[in-house]
């Protein structure tokens, strides 16, 4: 196997010291390509892409200064050590503020570069990885991962594409549990410039209330009974990057007013500091609750409410875009076609009938995990409706006669009573009366629906019409 050795580019008008940086640096196993003027240099970075750049500051044509700055607008990873005069300290300070690695100066000692050399090479091959990693993470978390075609979801792409390359630090997504709300929290994340600083997920409703202060702001030793260290919260551990609060509207009052102290002063105190701590945070908060009625029945602040509420972004239930549903599918097949190196086609017609008419209460999450089922248990070049779970069985759902209502008023006009009855009835069935589920099938609030059950005799213990 061939392995390809580290090229360095040497910049400098010296003929001797060219060469005598060319011989070293051979020895010492690199590629070595060398210019004379700072013009020359430029071209053979754009061609060669060397690993390391050694550049005079004193050319014959330009500046040295003015060549790292065009280097740097090229590839601002690249590593350049900069070659100065012997005591010219602000030029060198002038340079490593332009996004220099190091300096040298002349005349130099060739061990000591060598070291620079070997340093500044561990560096570049860092930057190369963590390069490699950031485009891993926009690939699985780009906006191609965004999957729809629907206006709502046009929408929502377009959004998301505007609030991950602005400064906006306060970012609220509503839906419902199953709509993507994570997926999109980590699509604003690696497509901003916070992608290489942390981003912290935390499910608000998967910590006990009595330690949630503790994990988001930390502790000092002494504390508390088993504050035996002093320990950073969340909030800390994640400066510069992005804080996701899954299922904020779960958070209790008392933790909320603190939460808006750090989204309006960016500061906090540890449990039993007295310092203040400064971050520099993006917050995005999710929630599958109406905030609105929450704080209208005292359980949500107000002034939290719409300090989130700067950026909402409401993500569609999938029955509303019943459009996207065949291109999701495919998704998840071409997804686990992989995963599983199966080799399935695609969604059969009966399938995809039975998949636009279901109603899809747990959203995408559901999609997903139906698909998954069918192709662990089956080999089929195609997902049947046999492979689908039970709750497909309904004759109803093969045959697209979801619900009994006629697409035009008849000559002889309708009960409007009966057909309310009807679509009560059948919202509850499909959830097996469930009646939070029922409500979302049918755009209603749970006490709405409460209302017309008991209308209609559908509450538990009274008869189901």
């Amino acid at each position: 196997m061939i392995v390809e050795k580290a090229k360095i580019l040497v910049i400098d008008d010296e003929k001797l010291l060219r060469w005598s940086l060319q011989e070293n640096f051979t020895r010492g196993g690199f590629a070595v390509v060398t210019a004379e003027s700072g013009l020359r240099g430029l071209e053979l970075f754009s061609e060669e892409q060397p690993d390391i750049v050694l550049l005079d500051i004193y050319l014959p044509d330009v500046s040295g200064i003015d060549v790292l700055k065009t280097i740097k607008k090229e590839d601002p990873d690249a590593v350049v050590i900069m070659v100065t005069a012997f005591g010219d300290i602000e030029t060198a300070v002038k340079a490593i503020k332009s996004g220099a690695y190091d300096f040298v100066e002349k005349p130099f000692n060739l061990e000591k570069l060598n070291i620079l050399t070997g340093k500044a090479l561990e560096t570049c091959a860092l930057r190369k990885e963590v390069s490699q990693f950031r485009a891993q993470l926009s690939k699985k978390y780009g906006f191609a991962n965004i999957i729809g075609k629907s206006a709502q979801m046009a929408k929502v792409l377009e959004l998301t594409r505007k609030v991950a390359r602005s400064d906006a630090t306060t970012i609220l997504l509503q839906g419902e549990s199953g709509t993507g709300k994570d997926l999109v929290a980590k699509v604003i994340h690696y497509e901003s410039s916070r992608a290489l600083k942390p981003f912290i997920d935390i499910n608000c409703t998967a910590i006990p209330e009595s330690l949630i202060e503790s994990e988001l702001f930390g502790h000092e030793k002494g504390a508390f009974t088993d504050a035996k260290q002093m320990k950073k919260g969340l909030f800390e551990l994640a400066d510069g990057g992005t804080i996701f609060l899954d299922e904020i509207g779960d958070v209790r009052l008392s933790t909320q007013a603190k939460l808006l102290k750090v989204l309006e002063t960016k500061t906090f105190k540890r449990i039993g500091g007295v310092r203040d701590i400064s971050v520099d945070l993006r917050v995005i908060a999710s929630t599958n609750k109406n905030l609105a009625e929450e704080v209208n029945k005292g359980n949500f602040r107000e002034d939290l409410f719409y300090r989130m509420k700067v950026i909402p972004v409401l993500l569609p239930p999938l029955r509303e875009r019943r459009e996207d549903i065949p291109q999701l599918a495919q998704f998840f097949i071409d997804q686990f076609n992989r995963e599983f190196k199966k080799s399935v086609e695609g969604l059969s017609k009966e399938t995809e009938k039975a998949f636009m008419y279901y109603p899809w209460p747990g959203n995408i999450r559901e999609l997903r995990n139906v698909i998954e089922r069918a192709m662990i248990l089956e080999n089929e070049p195609y997902i049947l409706p046999e492979h689908l779970p039970g709750e497909f069985s309904a004759k109803e759902l093969r045959t697209g006669n979801v619900m009994n209502i006629p697409v035009t008023l008849p000559p002889g006009g309708l009960d409007i009573e009966e057909v309310e009855k009807n679509l009560i009835r059948q919202a509850l069935e499909q959830t097996k009366w469930n009646q939070t589920r029922a409500a979302r099938l049918l755009n209603l609030t749970r006490d709405a629906l409460r209302y017309r059950m008991q209308k209609f005799g559908f509450l538990p213990g009274k008869s189901k019409i």
